[in-house]
This record gives structure tokens, C-alpha cells and sequence, in this order.
């Protein structure tokens, strides 16, 4: 038996996996982390006692095997896809129940995974996960329980202790329980994603132990791209990596061809969930997790809005019709004025273009206008003027910017004033031939100090940044119900645009 297990931990070295996380890890998760190049994929946690409640039932219309609760609620499904490279995780604090619930589904999983590393307060209260880390004598208890009782792969997922001693001293002792592969996170327990992750840790506990151990933690900080992988493998030493937040914005992570645009990811993973009969609010929290700072979006609307999967898909449905009437709408705008899209006309004494400004095609902390400015300081000129109207009919906003005695303005208009000015900064930087600060442009060192201004306050500067960048997004989606001018009041309908300046 122990050279049958042996063989199948073989899977979990040099490998990439798609880390637990709580209402992320169902089956259309794990399943579309498979397609997009993940060679393993573990379950959400879930709770032992709920578990040991549970009938396996098969599930011959959806083609799954369903775990179902006494009250009738689906609290794990697979299927045959993912037999072979699933873990199923538990939260679990005592030994004999963490084996029942190991014996019910380990025919139909790849490996069982104990939770030592969760810090919330659903888990620990309960004596689960990062609360076992202080209790080594039961950890032993439940591993071994588990070795000793299944036949598949037993592994588990801790956070790393308060010193590098006590965190070697720990999977030494777990490693002797023979498990097949030990997770590690590398924070401690009191940490957050927003703290740096301790790679030298990992490092002292890969160096310690002779099975595979698997580096987590590095989303973000270290990993923000599939060839980030292996850069994060080798700061830590570990054999294998586990993604958790950056699968769950975007699951292509794990592609080596490279990034997919999350939209699509969006609709593969909607196609799942509807093949799968996923929980609808579950399917509505995973694809707001993907959409981040858009949530607040049309479409981040719509989903939230809807009740069941067949209403998030008719939302996606619109979203396509919406991005064709858009194109068309800045192909009819163009016409209208005389011009193309892109080609800068003359009115009157404004250069004009066809350009609206797309919060998406720029990182969280860079605008346009923030190029504008520097380059207008760079080349000792007066400081970038705007002066914006709205419209009365839909309170739609256009603004036109004067640089070095010259005036630029978006033909198409703006859903707010912060959006029109950056049009209008678009339009000026292109027919100047400056760079704009898109994403994948090169560096062209005009925001470097900036740049260097924003890390002056660490992380709490980040923070603020996120935030302008979540409201700019917000602002984005709204059509105000109150005009934006500079005394306060409302636009009546019968009167003209307000002209508003800012520089």
C-alpha cells in the first residue's frame, strides 16, 4: 500500500497547482484551471462534520459525483475530468471524523488534504486550521489517522510559525507522520495578503524535509504572470507552486501560451458553471472576484443583479450587443464630424479626435493626464488647462484641454468630467506623438518621479491609489443622477451646458 501511495505522490512534485480557496474552488474553478494548463487542483475547505453528514450520490443527468448534506445542499461535487488531479481539502480537528470523511470520497478524488493554515475565524474557532499549528501532538494525530486509513495521498497546508527553527522544527515532525507533500504559506498567521510573503521560510523548510513541498502564497507580489512561476519556485526552493489570487482573477495565469483577456476567461468559466449546475450566487461571486476593480462596471451590475445562471449568461449575452452599438456609436460620432477614428480634424481652432478614455487600458496608479502634466513640466511649459461642458439632454461631459497655446478635445462625449479630461489629454498626447502610459507601452521615464512619490508611504500609499482607482472606475459606470459643476447646483434641462475649469 505505502509503495502504491508513494507512486501517486509522484503528481505533486514539480507541479502547479490551483490552491483552496473558500467559494472559489468548485468544480467549475478547478475545471477551468485544468483547461488553462494547472496540473493539480484543490477543493475549497470544507468542514468535516458537515461532510461526515453527507450521501455520495451519482449524478447521472450533470455526469458528477455529488456529495449531499441532509437538507438536500450539494457541498462537494466532481467528476471524472478531474478524478486524477483533484485534492479534496478538510478542515477537520479531530482524528476519527477527519477518517470518515477521508474514506467517503477518496474513490473519487486524487488526495486528501488536512487545513492548517487558515487564519479566519470560521476555521479556528473550531480548533481548525491555523489553530492546529499550535497543537503539534494533534496534527500528528489526525495525519497518521489518515496515512494509516486511506488509500491515497495524504497531505496538508500550513502558514509558517513565528521563527525558522519552530517552522523546520514542525514539518520535520509532520513529515514523519508519512504524508506524501506538505503546502506552506508563507505568512504567519496574523498576516494578510497585503504583507510581503517570507520566500526564505519556505526556502528552510524545503532544504529540511525530503518530500515535496509547495510554495504559496506569492499571487501578486511575485506572480503575476505564468513565467512568474518558476521565478517564485526558485526563491523558495520548493518543488511545486500553489496559486490562489492570481488564478482567481484570472485563471490563464497557469496558460504558458501567455495571458487570455479575463472577459473570455469570464465566459468559460460561465460555461461551466451552467454545465455543471453550479450555485447561482456562487457563480456570481467567483466572476466578481474576476472582474476586481470593474464590479461596479455595466456588466459587474448585471451580474450582481441576477438570480440565476441563466440570467448572468443573458448579461454577458448584452455585453456583447453593448461593445458592437459602442463601436458603432464612435464610427457614427466620427462620420458626423467629418472625420476617422484616430485621425485628428480641425473645429474651428481645436484639434479633435475620435478617443474615448478606457480605465482598463492603463495601470491602477497612471492617466494620461498624469503623462501630460509631466511632459508639459519636462518641457517648462504652463501647466495643462481644462475647461469642460455637460450637456443637458443626457449630462454627458466633453472637455478640451489647452497645451502651449493649442486646444484639444474628444469628439465623442464623456459619461463624467474625470473621463472627458482624460480623453482630452489622449487626444493632445497623440497628436503630439507622446506616449500615454498604456498598459504595455514602453517605459518612456516620464512618470518615474511620480512613481518614486507614491512609494514614499509604502503600502498605505498603494491603498489610497487602489481606492482613486476603484472610484475613477465607478464614476465610469454611473450615470449621475446630480450634475457635476462647480457651485453645486442641478442642471435644469432647459439650460445650457456649464462650462467648468481645472487645471
Amino acid at each position: 500500500l505505502l509503495k502504491v501511495k508513494n507512486l501517486v505522490s509522484c503528481f505533486l512534485r514539480n507541479i502547479t497547482a490551483l490552491a483552496p480557496m473558500v467559494r472559489v474552488g468548485t468544480l467549475p474553478m478547478r475545471l477551468l484551471a485544468l483547461d488553462y494548463g494547472a496540473d493539480v487542483v484543490y477543493c475549497e475547505e470544507l468542514i468535516d462534520i458537515k461532510m461526515a453528514q453527507c450521501q455520495r450520490v451519482v449524478n447521472e443527468v450533470l455526469e458528477t459525483v455529488d456529495f449531499v448534506a441532509p437538507d438536500d445542499r450539494v457541498m462537494f461535487r466532481t467528476c471524472e475530468r478531474e478524478r486524477d488531479r483533484v485534492v479534496f481539502q478538510m478542515g477537520t480537528a479531530d482524528p476519527e471524523r477527519a477518517l470518515t470523511v477521508a474514506q467517503l470520497v477518496e474513490k473519487d478524488v486524487a488526495a486528501i488534504d488536512v487545513n492548517m493554515g487558515c487564519p479566519k475565524e470560521y476555521s479556528t474557532k473550531g480548533g481548525m486550521g491555523a489553530a492546529l499549528l499550535s497543537d503539534p501532538d494533534k496534527i500528528e494525530a489526525i495525519l497518521k489517522k489518515l496515512v494509516t486509513g486511506v488509500g491515497i495521498p495524504v497531505t496538508c497546508k500550513i502558514r509558517i510559525l513565528p521563527s525558522v527553527e519552530d517552522t523546520v522544527s514542525l514539518v520535520r515532525r509532520i513529515e514523519k507522520t508519512g504524508v506524501a507533500a506538505i503546502a506552506v504559506h508563507g505568512r504567519f498567521k496574523e498576516e494578510r495578503p497585503r504583507h510581503p510573503v517570507h520566500c526564505d521560510y519556505i526556502q528552510a523548510v524545503s532544504q529540511a524535509v525530503s518530500i515535496p513541498v509547495i510554495a504559496n502564497g506569492g499571487s501578486l507580489d511575485l506572480v503575476k504572470k505564468n513565467g512568474d512561476i518558476e521565478e517564485f519556485r526558485k526563491a523558495t526552493g520548493a518543488s511545486s507552486v500553489m496559486l490562489a489570487r492570481a488564478a482567481m482573477w484570472n485563471a490563464s495565469v497557469f496558460n504558458s501560451q501567455g495571458p487570455v483577456p479575463v472577459e473570455r476567461v469570464m465566459e468559460e468559466y460561465l460555461k461551466y458553471a451552467i454545465r455543471y449546475d453550479n450555485n447561482a450566487f456562487n457563480t456570481k461571486y467567483c466572476l466578481c472576484q474576476m472582474l476586481r476593480d470593474k464590479v461596479e462596471s455595466p456588466l459587474g451590475k448585471q451580474v450582481q443583479a441576477a438570480q440565476t445562471n441563466a440570467e448572468i449568461r443573458y448579461s454577458f449575452m448584452t455585453l456583447g450587443c453593448d461593445r458592437i452599438q459602442e463601436q458603432q456609436q464612435v464610427r457614427r460620432d466620427a462620420l458626423q464630424n467629418g472625420s476617422q477614428p484616430d485621425k485628428p480634424v480641425m473645429d474651428g481652432d481645436v484639434i479633435t479626435m475620435a478617443v474615448k478614455f478606457e480605465r482598463r487600458e492603463y495601470p491602477p496608479q497612471i492617466t494620461p493626464k498624469m503623462f501630460l502634466l509631466e511632459w508639459s513640466r519636462k518641457e517648462k511649459l504652463e501647466q495643462p488647462f481644462y475647461e469642460t461642458v455637460q450637456r443637458a439632454q443626457d449630462r454627458a461631459f466633453q472637455s478640451t484641454v489647452m497645451v502651449a497655446e493649442k486646444k484639444y478635445r474628444s469628439s465623442l462625449w464623456s459619461k463624467s468630467k474625470k473621463f472627458a479630461e482624460q480623453a482630452a489629454a489622449i487626444v493632445c498626447l497623440r497628436v503630439l506623438g507622446i506616449p500615454e502610459g498604456r498598459i504595455g507601452e514602453e517605459d518612456s521615464g516620464l512618470v518615474c518621479k511620480r512613481k518614486r512619490e507614491r512609494k514614499v508611504n509604502g503600502s498605505a500609499e498603494e491603498e489610497i491609489s487602489k481606492k482613486r482607482h476603484v472610484a475613477d472606475v465607478q464614476q465610469e459606470a454611473e450615470t449621475s443622477e446630480t450634475a457635476v459643476v462647480t457651485n453645486g447646483n442641478h442642471h435644469k434641462p432647459d439650460t445650457p451646458p456649464e462650462r467648468q475649469k481645472s487645471s
